[in-house]
């Protein structure tokens, strides 16, 4: 008898403990996780973005190119810094025992040895579809935190805003171009690309030129100042790859304030916007992100 009862007992409470075990899908894999994760290492500017706004405290963050609204915490040694956004150490982050790794896109190539260490969701947002994705990302995370109620709210004052943006770019009927520079270099970017925020879920129309041609790359097409000029946009969204990770000086503002740009419509009617590339370029996904984002749009009307 007394074996029989210690079997249902020991029956009792594994159907206890799987009862609380969640199966998570990501791009990459599946990841089944029991209960809340205590220990989070995280490898991603967005996705540390949005957890510190539903309150969940990491034991590991990546501290290189951190927007500086998340500096005065996480700079703190309190938190293991763990390498760089393309370079994790390996060794902090199996020495932090994480029971839960959330990774990015820039880690996509390493997400086995990752797994080896502990389950890892791919906080990898899809640019051709930014809002849509992130939703997805703040609910499956809201629900492995137990903040489903708080992200939902969230994710209700984001929609609004983007629904009166919406507004205003149907009753101006304005098309837009967004480009970014790499020095002197300016590559253009479509719908399909981190800039489908703008055409997406804003309603900007696409404006390109006719006349002048451009040079197909994988990540964006090369274009000239040339070609900005034919191409009259209404708005002209400008990111600076290298003023946001750092590894140049000079300033896009003065590169663009040449005759050639002078003469489109977005120049004449004030309408040149310099979006904040650490929101756009590294912390796509994020909470704060994407109100900054949203402000940054703004600017345009």
């Amino acid at each position: 008898m007394g074996t029989i009862k210690s079997l249902l007992i020991g029956l009792l409470f594994t159907a206890s403990f799987f009862s609380h075990a969640k199966t998570v899908e990501h791009t990459l894999g599946t990841i089944t996780l029991n209960g809340t994760p205590q220990r989070v290492v995280v490898l991603s500017h967005g996705a540390l973005d949005f957890l510190d706004q539903i309150g969940v405290e990491p034991v590991g963050v990546i501290k290189q190119l951190i927007p500086e609204y998340l500096q005065s915490k996480y700079s703190d040694s309190a938190y293991r810094s763990l390498g760089s956004l393309k370079e994790p150490n390996f060794e902090e982050i199996y020495m932090a025992k994480p029971d839960l790794i959330i990774a990015e896109g820039r880690q996509a190539q390493l997400y086995q040895q990752l797994s080896e260490i502990a389950p890892t969701y791919m906080f990898q947002v899809d640019t051709k579809a930014y809002w849509q994705s992130t939703q997805h990302h703040w609910r499956v995370l809201a629900e492995l935190f137990g903040q489903s109620q708080q992200v939902e709210d969230m994710i209700a004052k984001i929609q609004g805003q983007f629904e009166q943006i919406n507004e205003l770019t149907a009753s101006n009927s304005l098309n837009a171009m967004s480009v970014m520079n790499s020095g002197n270099r300016i590559s253009m970017f479509g719908t399909n690309s981190r800039f489908s925020l703008l055409y997406t879920d804003l309603g900007f129309s696409v404006r390109e030129s006719a006349k002048v041609s451009s040079v197909a790359r994988p990540h964006g097409n090369l274009i000239s100042f040339e070609y900005i000029a034919d191409a009259k946009p209404d708005v002209l969204f400008v990111l600076d790859r290298q003023q946001t990770i750092g590894a140049g000086n000079a300033s896009s503002e003065q590169l663009f304030d040449n005759a050639l740009v002078n003469s489109t419509p977005a120049a004449k009617n004030n309408r040149i916007v310099f979006l904040d590339g650490t929101a756009w370029y590294l912390t796509a996904g994020g909470y704060n992100a994407t109100q900054i984002m949203i402000n940054d749009v703004k600017k345009a009307f």
